[in-house]
């Protein structure tokens, strides 16, 4: 008879035959090495659940593969803390786990223009309470009756509605008016000084790539969720003079690989006509 699957793409079974492992996990010490090793397998074993929770949310916008890398460093936080002793089954510690570390993504990284912390969570509070409101009054509230339900100004309503526009920017196709030029990249239009990064940018992101996953993994945790050379030794289960080192060599080697391929393009000259 066919195993019981998940909803997480692996027997249900073969995520019990881990208990163990857990168990094991957890007895040994924070620098015990073979801490270390379990982790790494446990967290390869468990993958396809973090896989299975970014997909879940793939279309807000973001980039799968991004979503899939934080929900991995959900899985690694969920295994460095569950207690055997405590909890009775991983996925029911883990799945909350990661899935607060992905929403925490949404709220933090994933708007367009630097916004802070406290309008973020307004502005969710009021996309709540708006949804609530409108369901309880037939039509859509007004902002005083949302400042109201929530308990704050109409002042810091309005300012929560505005933050729409950081996290979904208005496209620069958008029409503002009649004729052909009235759309918003020909009104705001200007040379852009990106423009110039454009191909190094390109290229340090197939150097990236190629990288061993742990230097990629170190690379993500400290450029794109920007944390400490700490957080990342604890994420890494290593020093942090080992980071420190390994982030150094890591960049040292980009920058080298970058300038060697700029001045192989330079030297190559431009493409000839046909």
């Amino acid at each position: 008879m066919a195993s019981t699957t998940t909803n997480h793409s692996r027997p249900e079974q073969d995520y019990r035959a881990l208990a163990p492992l857990l168990a094991e996990h957890a007895g040994y010490a924070a620098d015990d090495p073979r801490r270390a090793d379990l982790r790494a397998r446990l967290v390869v074993a468990y993958l396809p659940v973090a896989h299975n929770i970014a997909r879940r949310f793939a279309r807000r916008g973001e980039p799968t593969e991004d979503l899939e890398q934080v929900a991995t460093v959900g899985l690694m936080h969920a295994v460095d803390r569950f207690d055997p002793g405590r909890e009775r089954d991983f996925l029911s510690y883990a799945v909350p786990t990661i899935m607060g570390e992905v929403r925490r993504y949404f709220r933090d990284s994933a708007w367009s223009v630097r916004t802070p912390r406290s309008v973020k969570d307004r502005y969710l509070a009021v996309g709540g309470a708006t949804a609530a409101l409108s369901q309880r009054l037939g039509r859509a509230p007004t902002a005083a009756e949302i400042a109201e339900h929530l308990g704050i100004s109409r002042d810091e309503v309005s300012e929560a509605i505005s933050a729409h526009g950081s996290y979904h920017p208005a496209s620069l196709d958008e029409t503002l008016g009649e004729g052909d030029d009235s759309s918003l990249v020909n009104v705001l239009g200007t040379v852009d000084p990106e423009f110039d990064r454009v191909e190094v940018r390109s290229l340090v992101h197939g150097l990236v790539a190629s990288l061993p996953r742990r230097e990629r993994t170190m690379l993500a945790l400290r450029f794109v969720h920007e944390q400490t050379q700490a957080e990342i030794a604890s994420v890494l289960c290593i020093s942090q003079m080992h980071v420190s080192r390994l982030l150094a060599r890591t960049l040292t080697q980009l920058r080298a690989q970058v300038e060697a391929q700029l001045l192989a393009d330079d030297d190559a000259g431009p493409p000839l006509a046909s």
